[in-house]
């Protein structure tokens, strides 16, 4: 980025600041003085805006790839006045960083990044590696611009503008243009999603490839925003859920959140909270902060986190970001969570070497899986500063690893003087750590995917056209960006490397554990997708809001909570749930219901008037008793069919009356035991039918008594009607008028088996539905019109002589009959179930009882214990009428 401006600048700037004064004079002489002076004829010259990015690493090549790194993790603010230039931006000690943020010292005397020097050291491995290939772009050289961004978004974009064109002055009446093409084909770098996305941002337009190793918001899968940006590593869409799952996975449904405020940890705990309100976790808290926020506002998360009642904190944090907070959590003895971390710290051996008060252990997380990249490890440790004794950062490096100065440079006593010899094979530390090797083989990726799509443009065989390849229009930024896009193929060690759409490579992880030892050490248990994690925790802690719901209950939301907190409510008669945390109670089907800890439906009972039961018994034995009687009553009458006695009372209608009433018993008997259709269709026919039959026998015996003293009159012709034929008849066509009703009842609407689920909730009622209701009151109804003609006409024939007269009898009969049958009607509708079918035997039964009784026992009285009234004088005998 450069303009053209003269030599006569500084003069322009002493004269506008002498014009401060007059606001509106000054700026329109500014504009003036601009105009003249550059129509002025001295010769422009191409300077670049502010002081020129100088890479810190650098080879040359036919052709050059970036790299972005941050060898420095802090730098010094700086505050512009706009009365002079601005001093460029300078990374600082580490020391010094916390001295102004007020933050404690952890014993590092620069902010030198072992880790990213690391980063650097594989990038050029890599190159060296495809520079002495014969296979891989045989005959074409790979350099580097490596720039030292100290972390900082602004220097960033700097040093990309950098990269976008070469850096310097130019003349502009030179051959060279002002504006010079891109200093590089591809860029490899930056470690973190913020800066990336600045990046992305800024060269997307020209098409230049960004390959990120670490950079992993899911943002930056969006082609329209970021165009040119690839990476080697998953992106957070698939480890935020990898997380959430987690996190499910140990019955974890309440736990906290904190996270790094740049777009690392809020993008990547956006997609994290969103996948774990889906799986039922919910977040009692999240927070952010960032490494260069005051201690007030890291102390803030502490309070947080302390007044909390969930035991598990998912860190979507960046190491830097978790080292600090390491510090303050330490400050305050933050002991006793769970943590549950993102990849960027959780496979961080040195932030398990920071956390010396063991704030973090037994931390959990998911990291990309662990790999190894043979040479690699051996070309990092391989470091001489004295080969390379003019380059500032190996010497600095040097410097801070082994706490010494090189000679030249020594102004402290208390630092011994560096030698270039010194062993690294005792050193523990950060650079001499490899656990972030998966990283490591992420950058050694990115630089074969560059030189694989190189390879391919150039059409490379055994050996590149050098003509060819420093064609810009066929190595143009998106002629290579197109290749790396649509690239597939295999490293050394047999990994394939290709990027989907998005420019993401396909996602996998392993879970890690931290464990510690008695000594201190903590050693980093992994498993993979396909094995157990049950036994990754010792102890598994508890962290919910609310205890699960047993079985037998159902949730219901505490007003005001998240969707776990909630209590546990019993499911209600006829309910059940019989899952853990049933959201609602589900209603049993009709015919089950549920048992007492409404956590299953069990079938319900199904219960009818049985033969086994005791109210089955006494009504069967009352039933039997019942025929037996009639059938001794038959006997006696049989035995004394010739006395006067059975004779005057129509023995044949008596013995008719006699069968109908052992009919009358036995049909009760079809009232008990379980329904069926046939059992249902013949107790109420042969109930309504054999009652018919029994009252137009007493009907027939009433009329015919009080004809015979009607006949009796002179003249009277009476006693032709009521012949022996006619009884006949009568009884038979009273007996008919029923048939035809059951008959119809049957053809139209039968009763038939029905399950009552009514009546009772916990039991079936097993029962005969009328059908036809219609038919049921029709064939009750006639049954009682028989009933009040009976009645009647026994009533009119009470006053005849008491010898020969049964009517009275008749008549008690006939109340009891009615008596019953109108009691029976209001009981046979409000009893419930199966008591309503005892109600009906009851009323058969003791109606039955009532004509047996009146009817013959008197008769049978005589004839057992009076034989001497059993004769005809007497039946003829006159006596004085009984008022009744």
């Amino acid at each position: 980025m450069v303009y053209e401006t003269p030599p006569s600048d500084l003069v322009i700037s002493e004269n506008m600041r002498s014009m401060q004064g007059w606001p509106e004079l000054g700026c329109a002489l500014w504009q003036l003085v601009v105009l003249v002076s550059f129509s002025q004829t001295e010769e422009p010259t191409c300077v670049q805006i502010g002081d020129p990015e100088i890479a810190q690493l650098s080879q040359d090549g036919d052709i050059v790839l970036g790299g972005i790194f941050y060898f420095h993790s802090s730098w010094k603010n700086r505050e512009d006045m706009y009365t002079q230039k601005p001093l460029a931006l300078q990374c600082i000690s580490l020391s010094l960083f916390y001295q102004l943020t007020c933050r404690p010292l952890v014993n590092l005397k620069s902010s030198l990044n072992f880790r990213e020097f690391q980063f650097a050291q594989t990038m050029l491995f890599a190159i060296e590696e495809i520079n002495n290939s014969t296979d891989l772009l045989p005959g074409v050289s790979l350099g580097y611009n490596i720039y030292d961004t100290c972390g900082s978004i602004p220097k960033t974009i700097k040093v990309a503008l950098a990269l976008n064109n070469e850096n310097g002055n130019t003349s502009s009446n030179s051959d060279t243009p002002c504006t010079k093409p891109v200093q590089v084909q591809a860029i490899v770098g930056e470690t973190s999603s913020s800066p990336s996305t600045a990046i992305g941002t800024l060269i997307g337009p020209f098409h230049i490839p960004l390959i990120s190793h670490f950079a992993t918001c899911a943002c930056l899968s969006d082609k329209t925003k970021y165009p040119s940006f690839l990476r080697t590593i998953p992106s957070d869409y698939y480890q935020s859920r990898a997380l959430a799952q987690l996190v499910k996975h140990f019955g974890w449904t309440w736990v906290g959140a904190v996270r790094t405020n740049d777009d690392y940890g809020n993008n990547g705990m956006a997609t994290f909270t969103e996948t774990a309100e889906q799986l039922g976790v919910c977040l009692e808290y999240s927070v952010s902060f960032f490494r260069t926020d005051p201690i007030e506002k890291i102390q803030k998360v502490i309070e947080t986190i302390q007044a909390s009642t969930s035991k598990v904190i998912v860190a979507f944090v960046s190491h830097l970001d978790m080292d600090v907070l390491i510090h303050e959590m330490s400050n305050y003895n933050l002991t006793g969570y769970q943590w549950v971390g993102s990849e960027s710290w959780i496979s961080d051996s040195q932030i398990a070497v920071v956390d010396k008060n063991h704030v973090l252990d037994g931390a959990i997380g998911v990291s990309i899986p662990n790999t190894h990249v043979s040479g690699l490890r051996e070309f990092i440790l391989d470091v001489r500063p004295l080969r390379s004794l003019n380059n500032d950062l190996y010497k600095e490096f040097w410097e801070t690893l082994f706490s010494c100065k090189f000679k030249q440079e020594k102004s402290d006593e208390n630092y011994r003087e560096c030698t270039g010899q010194e062993d690294l094979t005792g050193v523990e530390n950060s650079f001499t750590d490899m656990s972030l090797m998966p990283i490591f083989n992420n950058v050694y990726k990115g630089v074969y995917a560059v030189a694989h799509a190189l390879h391919e443009i150039l059409g490379c065989d055994e050996t590149c056209n050098k003509n060819v390849q420093l064609d810009p229009l066929t190595v143009s930024m998106y002629n290579i960006l197109q290749h790396i896009q649509k690239i597939h193929f295999k490293t050394k060690e047999g990994e394939e490397v290709f990027f989907n759409e998005n420019g993401d490579p396909a996602a996998k992880y392993e879970v890690i554990n931290w464990q510690p030892r008695e000594n201190g050490i903590v050693d980093f248990i992994t498993f993979l997708e396909n094995e157990s994690v049950n036994l990754l925790l010792l102890q598994v802690p508890v962290s919910v809001c609310s205890e699960k719901c047993p079985p037998g209950t159902r949730k219901v939301l505490q007003k005001g909570k998240p969707v776990c907190c909630h209590d546990c409510i019993g499911c209600a008669e006829g309910e059940m749930s019989n899952i853990t945390d049933a959201v609602t109670c589900v209603r049993c089907p009709p015919e089950s219901w549920s048992n007492e800890r409404r956590d299953a439906c069990v079938k319900k009972e199904a219960v009818f008037l049985s033969y086994n039961e005791i109210m089955g018994i006494l009504l069967t034995t009352a039933a039997l008793f019942g025929t037996c009687v009639t059938a001794i009553v038959t006997i006696i009458f049989y035995r004394n069919r010739t006395t006067p006695l059975v004779r005057a009372n129509n023995s044949e209608l008596s013995f008719l009356l006699l069968f109908s009433l052992t009919l009358c018993f036995l049909c009760s008997l079809t009232f008990i035991g379980q329904p069926s259709k046939w059992s249902c269709m013949l107790r109420h026919t042969a109930f309504g039918i054999t009652f018919v039959l029994c009252l137009s026998c007493v009907l027939g015996k009433t009329m015919v008594v009080l004809m015979a003293f009607k006949a009796t009159l002179p003249g009277s012709s009476m006693m032709k009607w009521f012949g022996a034929t006619q009884q006949r008849l009568s009884v038979l066509g009273f007996t008919i008028v029923q048939v035809i009703i059951c008959i119809l009842w049957l053809s139209i609407s039968p009763p038939f088996p029905s399950k009552n689920f009514e009546e009772f909730k916990e039991k079936i009622i097993l029962e005969c539905a009328l059908g036809s209701a219609l038919g049921f009151w029709s064939v009750l109804g006639y049954i009682g019109l028989l009933a009040v003609l009976c009645f009647i006409f026994a009533f009119l024939a009470r006053k005849l002589p008491d010898n020969f007269n049964e009517a009275k009898f008749i008549t008690f009969s006939m109340l009891i009959f009615c008596a019953v049958w109108i009691t029976f009607i209001p009981a046979y509708v409000s009893s419930p179930g199966n008591f309503s079918v005892a109600v009906e035997i009851f009323a058969i039964l003791a109606s039955t009882f009532g004509l047996l009784i009146c009817i013959f026992i008197p008769k049978c009285y005589i004839m057992l214990l009076k034989p001497e009234k059993n004769t005809k004088k007497h039946m003829m005998g006159k006596g004085p009428p009984k008022t009744f």
